[in-house]
């Protein structure tokens, strides 16, 4: 893999996902609705949510489609930060990982 770069400057996160036509979500992970959320970011295909798809309990798996603002909270709250591959000419990777930002 190319050289990555650490980001934790919203900005600069909201401009990364945004060149890869992302957006931000979170899952659910939890046994009880709302208590353990996981941060992600969705691209392509995964960014857009069927409007017609029934109710169902958050926590019943998949992903919601959030706001920067919630997505942020936690990001910051959890102390992360977002690993990305280098920008390379003519590329465009949507590698990305969460990491515990270094003390």
């Amino acid at each position: 893999m190319a050289d990555t770069i650490m980001l934790t400057d919203h900005e600069a996160i909201r401009s990364w996902v945004a060149a890869r036509a992302g957006f931000p979500a979170i899952v659910d992970v939890s046994p009880e609705t709302g208590t353990q959320a996981m941060l992600r970011l969705v691209f392509g295909q995964h960014a857009y949510q069927d409007q017609d798809q029934g109710e169902r309990p958050v926590n019943a798996g998949g992903y919601e489609l959030v706001e920067w603002d919630e997505w942020f909270k936690l990001f910051d709250e959890r102390q992360l930060a977002l690993i990305v591959a280098a920008e390379q000419p003519g590329r465009r990777e949507q590698f990305h990982e969460f990491v515990r930002r270094p003390a």
